[in-house]
């Protein structure tokens, strides 16, 4: 990972992306897993700064069905995005947990703008079941957890597209999907258009999962700072992490996911990390929090030798 000797955490209670409630909660549980705790003991300062205020569901009602709760979620992650960069200009690390995927456009904007003052710009390896690269156009359910990876490479609502001092945040040859199970019929074709790398499982069966990393940081270093990780529980195997937002079977097992983010951390190039959709209500004994605060360890160096 980056030089960072201090990780600031951010918690951000989103529920508005998805169509099933809960993962407001996932920051809580990361928390009472022992973020902390095992974070400093890798020798890093751990600085919790709280939550990003987020609006309850219940409080809204969703002007678009469309794009569901778009304006409520394009606040809150502006001012994730503010917090983000703000994190990154005092030299820190960024650890944002979530929440569902929407944050995403947040985290990565803060992160990009912090870098575009710079000069520079920063790559996305997208860890996901789904692509994500829904717009309001295509996507079958208004839900705007499928559609953030899309708008940080520039599609989708000005609201969500141009929050970061930087557009597209992210160019679309710096990022990669990795591990995709679950697209929609229009989705794919977005995928298609955008020609952004789209790692499936069959290739993660076909070749491994150290090789296709490999290629994932390749493509998220080439002409970079650095990369961001924006690792949806999902993307693991429901035996792996039950409490999530949408579970999809045949994702990768517990050790093959410490290797995506044991590589990560070996390439001295991850420069934020976000982990996402962890639903407690959905889950067993906070399985799914532990779980994360392992491959978050991973992530920033932790290793067994």
């Amino acid at each position: 990972m980056s030089k960072a000797k201090r990780v600031a955490f951010i918690g951000v209670p989103m529920d508005l992306g998805g169509g099933r409630r809960g993962v407001d909660m996932g920051p809580s549980a990361v928390r009472i897993a022992g973020v902390k705790k095992a974070v400093e003991s890798l020798g890093f300062e751990f600085v919790d700064h709280g939550n990003v205020d987020v609006v309850a569901p219940e409080s809204r009602v969703p002007d678009d069905p469309k794009a569901r709760f778009l304006d409520e979620i394009a606040d809150a992650c502006t001012r994730l995005a503010n917090d983000v960069e703000a994190r990154m200009d005092e030299g820190d690390f960024p650890l944002v947990v979530g929440g569902d995927h929407s944050i995403a456009i947040g985290t990565v904007s803060g992160i990009a703008s912090h870098y575009h003052k710079k000069d520079e710009k920063v790559g996305l390896i997208w860890f996901d079941a789904h692509g994500d690269m829904n717009t309001p156009e295509t996507s079958e359910s208004g839900n705007i957890h499928g559609m953030p990876l899309a708008a940080l490479l520039g599609y989708g609502p000005g609201s969500l597209t141009r929050l970061s001092r930087r557009f597209p945040a992210v160019d679309c040859e710096n990022a990669v999907l990795v591990g995709i199970r679950s697209l929609d019929k229009m989705e794919k074709e977005m995928v298609r258009k955008a020609g952004i790398r789209c790692i499936t499982m069959k290739e993660v069966d076909q070749h491994g999962i150290h090789k296709v990393m490999e290629e994932a940081i390749q493509i998220a270093t080439n002409g970079t700072a650095g990369f961001h990780m924006s690792f949806d529980l999902d993307g693991t195997d429901p035996s792996v992490a039950p409490g999530v937002g949408t579970p999809v079977p045949g994702g990768i097992s517990f050790r093959e996911a410490h290797t995506v983010l044991e590589l990560c951390a070996e390439s001295g190039k991850l420069v934020g990390l976000e982990m996402t959709e962890i639903n407690p209500i959905l889950d067993v004994r906070n399985k799914t929090a532990q779980a994360t605060v392992q491959f978050i360890g991973s992530a920033l160096g932790r290793r067994t030798l």
